[in-house]
């Protein structure tokens, strides 16, 4: 009996300390916020928070416990800080059980949730804050407010969309790593369909229970209309989203819509949230034949910088087997060519971690976006180079997809000499860089040329 009492006592000292060390996780990622000037993202101490979302649309829905603690895990150490993924399913999920045999609703209701499935999705958001994770979370796909395509059914109106929001918020109430995200690839409204209504409805049910300044955004679907265009004015709106996907072939103008939104008023950030996935075919939809090969890695490399370079405030990732978890129990999607967990490593998926760690690597929250620095080299589509500057003259970069010679303004540092590096985008690594007097033009090129040899210029001032 006493041994019986001392193992109680030591599995209680566990599982209080567990608590405490989880707890002390969570406060460590804080919230997200807008930065004063409304371009980019922070948390609330200040520090600087760049978006490197991973689309797992199908995470609550497709994978057992033990196989999300693996995707989670890898995620983590590629740097990736949002994951993004949805409660109700987009395939069936509102009939097809999760893993454990659970569906989200009774009687396809949302306001009698089934709390066995909701228990699983708390136990992977928990484990996501654990590794320091950030869940981008979708209340619901796009395709159960809106009736024009997708399983469905539509199972939400306004007054259905604030009861579950609001418990949902509720439960999440003090949760360090939920971001929300309404939407889920439909638009706010079509045509003479609004469906803002409802997205209103359940973003005040949100607000309700966790504050007015709780960050929210929306995914919208895939070309040229960003949320901008519908619900910029939405005061619960504090990001846009744009999806320039895998519909449009290569080299969509992502540049142009992030140019088009950060020149709005109210000033909000934005981000592509949803580029060409990586080994998704390149036909267009709704057919996606592959015919026409697949979105590899320099796809993902030249949408993913472009957009940043253009003023994003991150972006998102996404591999065409990882967001669907097609595996060995369920039927591919769109011509997949591999299981998930074989597709874990693919180059596109650590080469945008570099881009990450290459935008925090300077005074990342004062940069603004400037073409004028490129005046020769310029180039179109597939060679559109894209550059920015520090505000107060201290560097800059410039992206080239394509390698050959630019010749550059560094006008705007404000030291007499600079120091020349290139750093490449498919290794993470710099060549080694050169100092040289600042003679405000520059004609370089970089150290290898041609198609998929793409370079980022980065120029610093030297005091």
């Amino acid at each position: 009996m006493q041994m019986r009492k001392i193992v109680l006592l030591v599995s209680c000292c566990i599982c209080l300390l567990h608590t405490f060390l989880f707890s002390q996780e969570v406060a460590k990622l804080g919230k997200i916020q807008t930065t004063s000037d409304g371009r980019y993202l922070q948390y609330e101490d200040g520090t600087p928070f760049f978006w490197l979302g991973d689309t797992a649309w199908e995470l609550f829905h497709r994978l057992t416990k033990s196989e999300i603690e693996q995707y989670l895990e890898n995620r983590r150490g590629k740097g990736f800080n949002v994951i993004q993924a949805v409660a109700l399913a987009e395939f069936n999920g509102l009939l097809k059980p999760n893993m454990n045999g659970d569906i989200p609703f009774n009687n396809l209701d949302p306001e009698q949730p089934n709390e066995k499935y909701f228990a699983f999705v708390d136990e992977v958001i928990a484990s996501a804050a654990a590794k320091g994770l950030y869940i981008g979370l979708l209340p619901t796909w796009g395709d159960k407010v809106t009736p024009n395509w997708g399983d469905g059914p539509v199972v939400f109106n306004e007054k259905k969309a604030y009861a579950y929001a609001k418990w949902l918020a509720k439960r999440y109430v003090g949760s360090q790593n939920i971001i929300w995200i309404l939407g889920g690839d439909r638009p706010p409204m079509r045509d003479s369909n609004d469906w803002r209504p409802i997205w209103r409805a359940m973003a005040q049910g949100i607000t309700d229970v966790q504050g007015k300044n709780t960050f929210i955004t929306y995914h919208t679907w895939g070309g040229p209309l960003s949320t901008s265009q519908q619900i910029h004015n939405e005061p619960w709106l504090s990001m846009n989203m744009t999806q320039s996907g895998h519909g449009g072939g290569h080299d969509v103008p992502i540049w142009e819509w992030i140019t088009r939104d950060r020149a709005l008023s109210p000033v909000k950030p934005v981000i592509d949230a949803e580029p060409n996935y990586e080994d998704h075919p390149v036909n267009p939809w709704p057919t996606w034949d592959p015919a026409n090969g697949y979105f590899r890695d320099y796809d993902v490399r030249k949408q993913t910088y472009r957009s940043v370079f253009a003023g994003a405030a991150g972006v998102t990732y996404g591999h065409h087997s990882v967001w669907q978890f097609w595996n060995e129990r369920e039927q591919k999607i769109n011509y997949a060519d591999r299981y998930w967990h074989d597709a874990l490593n693919r180059p596109g998926a650590t080469q945008v971690g570099y881009l990450k760690s290459l935008i925090l690597s300077r005074a990342s929250l004062n940069r603004i976006p400037d073409q004028t620095i490129i005046i020769e080299g310029q180039g179109k589509a597939g060679e559109y180079a894209t550059a920015f500057r520090d505000v107060r003259g201290r560097y800059l970069m410039v992206y080239l997809p394509v390698g050959k010679q630019i010749v550059v303004s560094t006008s705007n540092l404000i030291s007499q000499k600079i120091k020349i590096s290139w750093f490449n985008p498919r290794t993470g690594k710099y060549e080694v860089g050169k100092t040289s007097d600042n003679q405000k033009q520059l004609s370089i090129t970089s150290p290898t040329t041609g198609v998929e040899q793409d370079w980022v210029l980065v120029i610093d001032a030297v005091r």
